[in-house]
């Protein structure tokens, strides 16, 4: 193995300034993860940046499957690619839909990519 090598990098180190639960999805600059455990505001914890999970989605939505997705940060819920993005929205390849998810849904399958995604 290359001496240089550090790891399979789907899991980041990441330092919030609020404390997040284990299950949350959170933006780590323009990468969308979930954190994999309990991280206290201030204090350094695991968020894996791949890989594919059960979130929260916005009721209303109808996602594709395959579809990028918006994540909305005020919500906290995922959107269809076509809403408008608020300021700190993340949208583009950073996630995507692993699975349709219809109007009256409030969860929904998405595959993070541990690509970065457009900030609005």
């Amino acid at each position: 193995m290359a001496k240089n090598y550090v790891q399979p990098g789907e899991v980041i180190d990441y330092t919030p300034s609020a404390a997040v639960t284990s299950g949350q999805v959170v933006k780590v600059g323009s990468t969308l993860g979930v954190a994999l455990v309990d991280i206290a505001a201030n204090a350094t914890g695991a968020v894996q940046i791949t890989g594919v999970f059960r979130c929260p989605k916005v009721t209303t939505a109808v996602i594709a499957q395959g579809d990028p997705v918006l994540w909305d940060v005020s919500a906290g819920k995922f959107d269809a690619k076509g809403a408008a993005p608020a300021t700190g929205d993340v949208s583009g390849p950073s996630a995507i839909a692993f699975a349709a998810a219809g109007n009256g849904a409030t969860e929904v399958l998405i595959k993070f990519t541990g690509v970065a995604g457009t900030v609005a």
